[in-house]
């Protein structure tokens, strides 16, 4: 053993390696996005490694090496189950032969996500056991005995960290990499009366499902994960109290709680399934019980459920009574105030606090795309080739869905990866007149566009596809994909010709265009927009995060006319106006990649260079 200072993310990894994995696969999302690039990095030759295509994908190659005997990790965050959700359903019914851990990083907030949603929820509607660590070296166990009981009961299991449990640091002792095992799956034996789902497997595996679950409640209460701290003796008010938490909660809980508090507290680290005899031990002699949770209310419905099928009188609080806000994250500070409230706290704290100044306002920062982002130039372009026309602009999951920020207002609609290419078919059969263009990626253009090209070239809409390539996927920290010819790894393979896919769907028009040559670029849109049928733009230039700047632009100030076009139009964050009304161009940011220059009517700019 040895001590390392590690992110959650980072020990979910090492904790998989110290399990004995064999295959790890997923799709980059924030907060999940680190457990991969960990085992990319650190894992041995033997394991292998992917960045998978999207989270469908992800899951079935997961399985098959677990049919195949071997440990397998999948990670996404909880909007990528949503896409693995259709394999998850069977494979639950289906079994695994290895262990299989899938770790669904939740982002209550949302932080960096389009929804809140709770994978504890997820994991009793597809009754898969789920994990729910409350600290870092807690995902690191747990991803461990996730793989134990995976193995032993042959079903996927959940492993469900949140954003603050993802992103924390902390020191703690871990297993040596000498002493990972090394495991030797034994390979597929070939059964079709156990890996060929029909509906007469499933009926009898769903009663096997449903025994296998009653018994685990049981058999979870004594895993070290639940338990309960703290007694509570007969307080003044002769309330006897209670808290149930979970995850980063819990430690929330124990922040706030101080040694005169006299509360028990049940810590429940595998909400599914529901660990009933360990709460009934909870229960007994309670009054009262406030549920301390993000974001669903599966504590307190349990709870609930609980006392209503042993006829106990406790009074079940939280989110279904207002006592715990119904959606969002919580805090150390929130987490105080509901526990304030529940004990009779908070005016003894008030009249024991000393005054605090209070802090000043924060500013408040939107995300803007960065300065030199070539995605501002193709908005931009297609912006200025369709003014004047009914047009409506498909947006997609990315970087690129700032472009609906002012003042591009390029992302008329965004719902979730890939969807706009669908999205923008709709709007056309409803109104033929309507120029219909949808934005996407390279990276989601290959995890879940392709589909919807096919569909619209078969259902015969009219649109245009706008590709946005900057060979990378930037927004979750730039990880390779198909098209740019390397893996997780590093290694060089044959990169994904998003032209021939197009053209072999049946596309004649598919154009390629660098959209910081603005000139060529709305030449073009105007172009191919003007051709029926289904046809692609891909406008094509490296994230500025991948290159280097050559030469940055600067301002003649004696040539600036302060008319305020480059800034008002662009949007840049490099452009800064002044009190007089001219514009400054700030060095530090400026990728001199000429579009401010292209923009201004007298000239003043100059120096950049288009890359």
């Amino acid at each position: 053993m040895h001590r390392e200072f590690l992110m959650g993310n980072e020990a979910i990894a090492l904790g998989a390696l110290a399990a004995g994995v064999n295959v790890a696969c997923g799709y980059p999302g924030t907060p999940s996005t680190e457990i991969l690039e960990t085992m990319g990095k650190r894992a041995p030759e033997h394991v292998h490694v992917e960045w998978s295509v999207n989270e469908k994908s992800a899951l079935e190659v997961a399985a098959g090496a677990a049919y195949a005997g071997a440990r397998a990790l999948v990670t996404m965050k909880q909007v990528g189950l949503n896409v693995a959700s259709d394999p998850l359903m069977s494979l639950e019914y289906i079994g695994v032969k290895g262990g299989m851990v899938i770790v669904v990083a939740d982002d209550p907030g949302p932080i960096s996500s389009q929804t809140e949603q709770d994978t504890r929820t997820f994991a009793a509607f597809s009754k898969v056991p789920c994990f729910d660590p409350s600290s870092v070296p807690e995902a690191y166990q747990m991803v461990q005995d996730a793989f134990a009981l995976s193995e032993e009961l042959g079903t996927p299991v959940f492993l469900r960290p949140t954003t603050r449990i993802d992103h924390a640091y902390q020191a703690f002792d871990v297993v040596d990499e000498a002493d990972w095992p090394v495991r030797a799956p034994e390979g597929f034996a070939k059964d079709s009366s156990r890996w060929v789902i029909f509906p007469r497997l499933s009926v009898a595996n769903h009663a096997k499902i449903e025994r296998r679950n009653a018994e685990l409640s049981r058999r979870l209460s004594a895993y070290q994960g639940n338990f309960i701290e703290r007694e509570t003796g007969s307080r003044s008010d002769g309330r006897r109290l209670g808290v149930a938490t979970h995850g980063v909660n819990y430690s929330y809980v124990r922040e706030s709680l101080t040694a005169t508090d006299d509360v028990r507290v049940m810590r429940v680290g595998t909400p599914f399934p529901f660990p009933e005899q360990l709460a009934l031990e909870f229960l007994d002699g309670l009054d009262e019980v406030l549920c301390v949770e993000e974001l669903d209310p599966v504590i307190e419905r349990a709870l609930i459920g609980v006392c209503g099928k042993y006829h106990l009188d406790v009074r079940v609080r939280g989110k279904l009574t207002g006592d715990v806000k119904p959606s969002g994250e919580n805090s150390v500070d929130y987490v105080g105030e509901v526990l304030d409230a529940f004990l009779g706290r908070s005016a003894a704290r008030d009249e024991a606090a000393a005054p605090v100044p209070s802090a000043p306002q924060l500013p408040v920062r939107p995300p803007v795309l960065c300065a030199g982002c070539p995605h501002r130039a193709s908005f931009y372009a297609v912006k200025r080739a369709m003014r004047g026309k009914k047009t409506i602009f498909c947006g997609d999951i990315g970087c690129y869905t700032l472009g609906n920020a002012q003042p591009l207002d390029m992302c008329d609609t965004c719902l979730c990866m890939g969807a706009g290419i669908n999205i923008a078919q709709g709007v056309y059969h409803v109104e033929p007149d309507t120029h219909a263009f949808a934005f996407v990626g390279d990276s989601t253009f290959f995890a879940s566009g392709i589909t919807g090209v096919v569909n619209a070239y078969y259902n015969q809409a009219s649109m245009t596809l706008v590709v946005l390539d900057n060979s990378t996927t930037a927004m979750t920290g730039h990880q390779p994909h198909p098209g740019t010819g390397r893996t997780i790894r590093g290694e060089v393979v044959s990169a994904v010709n998003m032209e021939a896919v197009l053209r072999a769907i049946g596309l004649t028009t598919v154009e390629v265009v660098n959209p910081l040559d603005q000139a060529t670029a709305v030449e073009t849109v105007k172009r191919v927009d003007a051709e029926p049928g289904v046809k692609a733009i891909i406008f094509r230039s490296p994230c500025v995060a991948l290159v280097k700047p050559r030469n940055r632009s600067h301002v003649d100030a004696e040539k600036c006319i302060g008319c305020g076009s480059c800034y008002r139009q662009l949007g840049c964050p490099a452009l800064i106006p002044q009190a007089d009304g001219h514009v400054e161009i700030d060095q530090s940011q400026c990728t001199g990649c000429t579009l401010c220059e292209q923009v201004c009517p007298a000239g003043a700019i100059s120096g950049g260079v288009i890359i």
